[in-house]
């Protein structure tokens, strides 16, 4: 069958390699080897044709004349951006001449990966970089920045990652968007809310820390206090089972703990729960009568609660009511905080655990970069990133831009730009885009896993991850066969997962004729849990030292600064990917901080006026945005901007490195900052 690169004009079936749920399938136009235009594909059974801004325009990116042609090595100090072209042969015998050297000197654990999921292909994110640092027995990175807490508390719940298949959500009456901006990051769910509203009169309900664009097309909108949303969940719990509204026979059939609980709830009566909240009495009851009495009900969990110090509880808590009301045997009820354990591919296969021989290696957890690089012992005396930008997305980023001054750290970076982080880099590698790689991908949202194909050319001298660390392998002298997989055996060996029965049917070969194929995945009533079934009080939790029943705990905190902070996503940007896009960043216009009207008279801030954001940590200077899309006391900004020259918009400046209460989670918005009026302006 002849590649899609070698044929210069056509459309190509292709996928969104970004991080989101939706995970698009994508048509590429191609003209005289180049692509021209970028459209969603009308036949894909979920996404149908519809895509954002972000990836319509990703021909800008992936042509950027900014783009990372050819290796380089820094010549100015870190941080100054200075470089100059190598050869990739030079860029190699660097940077494994110094690995052997720490190798003696230091040991394999003085050098630390980095690297999050900028490109969801698997190949790319966890392939043949796992297996070379396995080998190598380098420290290894615990990689917790976005969904861990939750992932652990929902396991808890429900063992595994298994929710609702969004497509039957066309036939839900009660959409919960809790927590997610969904127009902005899960834009297809957002749309079969919308297209349920149309046909059958569905209801649409957010609640969220700030009025933002899924609040604006909401039927109602629901503001909460920060890390308050265990409360509010367990409120409503109380007044299911006070009034009558639990479904005595789902409970009793499919779960555990049904009583411990009742008798629980009893505490979070509405009263208490409003004054924890901000949410009023009579909101709270209405909410819980809408949803014990309105099915099929569904519950959307977003990311943003789990990002707080009691973020694992917060999903392990909403994760019961779905329970409580018997919607899980509804369809389209139920929930969703993630639906990849229908697609869960063989990672022993891929990553290849085996080649890690000194099984005590030191794990360290991503969101502590900053600790890492600065006070670590034995300490970190090389980085490698790819398919991260630490030195904008990391917590508490000024202490890891600290670390990363260091002169005694080799750096090495592996990006398709020259990005924030590769400015304090010591050897600088271009990287392809995920249109010039082979790879597959798996939705953590629907159940379809889709195969990529290159489709051109890589870009100047580009070069894969997989093909890099082929090329590392190489150099560092190791000769297992794992490191001369092709990409199609590495596609057939992870497809290989005797554990997921849901995927029988799907390997390489049945991707390439039909390039995306949808999992078998029916919910299963025995689930992963120790009980086989949902699990409202969990001896588990017990053993490993929680509360087993859904417990509220309040925020640490950790200062006296009047606002609690939340650096939350904007619309045209995946984190730090896009903010150096001149497009994007015309379609955002400027950063800004929300605040209450309250707030902004007691501090003579008038809308539009620039503000000083500062604690502890660092400061940002941004535009105040006055209303009511935030209560009192709450300051939401939107966006990774990065710092240009002359500003001072590095909102991770400002966020905690703690750990959230479980998995080694994120607690990026559980930070508290000043804000104060910029005089002199």
């Amino acid at each position: 069958m002849p590649s899609f690169v070698d044929s210069p004009n056509g459309i190509f079936p292709s996928v969104c390699s970004l991080d989101c749920p939706d995970q698009c399938g994508l048509l590429l136009h191609k003209k005289n080897g180049k692509i021209i235009k970028i459209e969603g594909d009308p036949n894909h059974p979920v996404t149908k044709g519809f895509i954002c801004n972000k990836v319509r325009n990703m021909t800008e990116r992936i042509y950027d004349e900014k783009r990372l042609k050819h290796p380089m090595k820094r010549m100015g100090t870190k941080g100054e951006g200075k470089f100059v072209q190598i050869s990739w042969e030079e860029a190699i015998e660097t940077i494994t001449t110094r690995w052997k050297e720490l190798l003696q000197s230091e040991g394999a654990e003085s050098i630390l990966p980095y690297s999050f999921y900028g490109n969801m292909g698997l190949l790319s994110a966890e392939g043949m970089d796992r297996r070379f640092f396995n080998r190598l027995g380098s420290s290894q990175l615990d990689r917790s920045i976005c969904n861990a807490a939750g992932a652990v508390g929902y396991k808890y719940t429900m063992g595994a990652s298994f929710g609702t298949d969004p497509e039957d959500t066309i036939h839900t009456k009660l959409f919960i968007f809790w927590g997610i901006n969904a127009v902005s990051t899960n834009m297809h769910q957002a749309a079969l809310a919308q297209q349920a509203r149309k046909q059958n009169g569905a209801k649409i309900i957010v609640i969220d820390v700030h009025k933002n664009q899924t609040a604006r097309l909401a039927d109602w909108f629901i503001p909460i206090l920060p890390g308050t949303d265990t409360a509010l969940a367990l409120g409503l719990m109380h007044i299911l089972f006070a009034e009558n509204m639990a479904d005595s026979s789902f409970l009793e059939q499919y779960t555990v703990g049904h009583e411990e609980l009742r008798e629980h709830v009893v505490q979070y009566d509405p009263v208490t729960v409003s004054g924890i909240t901000g949410v009023p009495v009579e909101d709270i009851l209405q909410l819980a009568r809408m949803y014990g009495k309105t099915s099929p009900a569904f519950i959307r969990i977003g990311n943003g609660p789990q990002h707080h110090d009691n973020g694992g509880m917060f999903v392990r808590t909403i994760s019961c009511l779905p329970a409580l009301t018997g919607q899980w045997l509804v369809k389209g009820g139920g929930a969703i905080k993630g639906n990849s354990a229908y697609l869960a591919h063989n990672t022993v296969n891929l990553q290849r655990p085996d080649l890690l021989k000194n099984k005590k290696t030191r794990l360290i957890n991503m969101n502590l970069l900053g600790d890492a690089l600065l006070t670590l012992d034995p300490p970190v005396k090389s980085l490698y990133v790819y398919g991260s930008n630490p030195a904008v997305v990391a917590p508490a980023v000024n202490k890891v831009r600290r670390g990363l001054k260091r002169e005694d750290l080799f750096t090495v970076v592996h990006d398709l730009f020259l990005t924030e982080t590769a400015n304090y880099a010591d050897i600088v590698l271009p990287a392809t885009s995920s249109f010039e790689n082979t790879d597959f991908y798996t939705s953590y949202w629907h159940h379809y896993i889709q195969l990529q194909q290159p489709v051109i050319e890589p870009f100047g001298e580009a070069k894969s991850n997989v093909e890099v660390f082929r090329l590392l392998a190489k150099g560092m002298g190791f000769t297992e066969t794992a490191f001369d997989e092709t990409e199609a055996q590495l596609i057939d060996h992870s497809l290989a997962n005797p554990m997921n029965p849901y995927m029988k049917e799907i390997n390489y070969e049945s991707l390439t004729k039909h390039h995306y194929l949808k999992a078998n995945a029916k919910f299963p009533f025995r689930l992963p849990t120790p009980s086989g079934k949902i699990e409202l009080y969990s001896e588990k939790m017990n053993q490993d030292g929680y509360p087993p029943l859904p417990t509220y705990v309040p925020l640490i905190n950790d200062s006296n600064h009047p606002f609690q902070f939340i650096a939350g996503p904007n619309h045209s940007f995946m984190n730090s990917t896009f903010a150096n896009q001149s497009k994007h960043v015309e379609f955002e216009k400027e950063p800004v901080v929300f605040l209450n009207r309250y707030d902004a008279e007691k501090l003579e801030i008038k809308n539009g006026e620039q503000v000083r954001v500062w604690n502890e940590r660092g400061e940002c200077i941004l535009k105040a945005s006055v209303g009511d899309s935030v209560l009192p006391g709450v300051a939401v900004t939107q966006g990774l901007w990065g710092e240009v020259k002359g500003t001072k918009h590095l909102v991770n400046s400002l966020t905690p490195d703690r750990i959230a209460d479980m998995g080694g989670g994120a607690t990026f918005f559980s930070g508290r900052v000043t804000v104060e009026k910029l005089t002199g302006c």
